[in-house]
């Protein structure tokens, strides 16, 4: 059976490290999993947390490996965690994911053929407290990106030969970004059972955060100019637009609200944390 390497960069997320690796070991999966956790640049027990759950990996024939870093950063920790990764399937995962139950049996039938491939699940964006977060979040939701595509938000995984694609990933913004333009739509697949995402709060953090991922995407655009034309259908056409925004207006509002502060505001900004 193919095995499978989970790579987990993880920055101060003691609030949710223990509830992420509490699902993945409810996942209904046999077979051969290591997930290489890699915290970094913590200043918080993010490490000692994740080692309390090697009991729990041990009893299930899996291996739980906890690197720590000094130094902070993203792409660092996905490097890092990569260099200790066995053959097989690699699943990249964010600390604040909740991955459903059969998600990952899903993504290991999907990946198992010899094509280079990637697949992710269908992202659920968590309950939000903000009004305004959980408007957007309705919205967005519905947008042909996410709920027909493979977002690859804060999940996604490539099978061997979809790994030997590229070597280590470069200093970039949306590492997610990245990975699926390596693949063609064909070459993309969508699992269909759940992870939850979570949404950051409020107007203004949403803002920031929309326009890093731009950032992101503009970034790939000018340093990779060949993957772009990979994306396949992104932006729904008028029609579609007009008719998710008569189904839910408010939401539309939201959304377009967000856009519109992005597109005004300035193009300076540092990192800026998912949620």
């Amino acid at each position: 059976m193919t095995p499978c390497t989970i790579i987990l960069p993880a920055h101060d997320e003691a609030g949710y490290i223990d509830t992420c690796l509490h699902h993945v070991l409810a996942q209904d999966h046999v077979g051969s999993v290591q997930l290489i956790l890699v915290a970094n640049g913590c200043s918080d027990d993010t490490a000692a947390r994740a080692r309390s759950h090697e009991p729990g990996f041990a009893a299930r024939g899996w291996r739980l490996q906890v690197e720590e870093l000094t130094q902070g950063g993203k792409i660092g920790a996905l490097n890092h965690g990569d260099a200790f990764a066995g053959p097989g399937v690699r699943l990249y995962l964010d600390a604040d994911i909740r991955m459903g139950p059969r998600l990952l049996a899903g993504i290991m039938r999907v990946l198992n053929v010899p094509e280079p491939r990637y697949a992710g699940g269908r992202l659920v964006v968590a309950p939000s407290r903000s009004a305004v977060s959980r408007a957007y979040a309705r919205f967005w939701q519905k947008l042909p990106f996410v709920a027909q595509g493979v977002t690859g938000a804060g999940l996604f995984a490539v099978n061997e030969a979809g790994r030997a694609r590229w070597g280590s990933f470069p200093q970039i913004i949306s590492d997610d970004t990245f990975t699926r333009l390596q693949f063609a739509e064909s070459e993309r697949f969508l699992v269909d059972e759940p992870y939850e995402w979570p949404l950051v709060e409020g107007f203004s953090t949403l803002v920031r955060v929309r326009r890093r991922q731009d950032m992101g995407v503009a970034e790939i655009a000018r340093l990779f100019p060949e993957l772009p034309p990979r994306q396949g259908h992104v932006r729904p056409g008028r029609a579609e637009l007009a008719r998710l925004a008569l189904a839910d207006p408010l939401g539309f509002s939201a959304y377009v609200a967000v856009a519109l502060a992005v597109r005004l505001g300035r193009n300076r900004q540092g990192w800026a944390r998912g949620r």
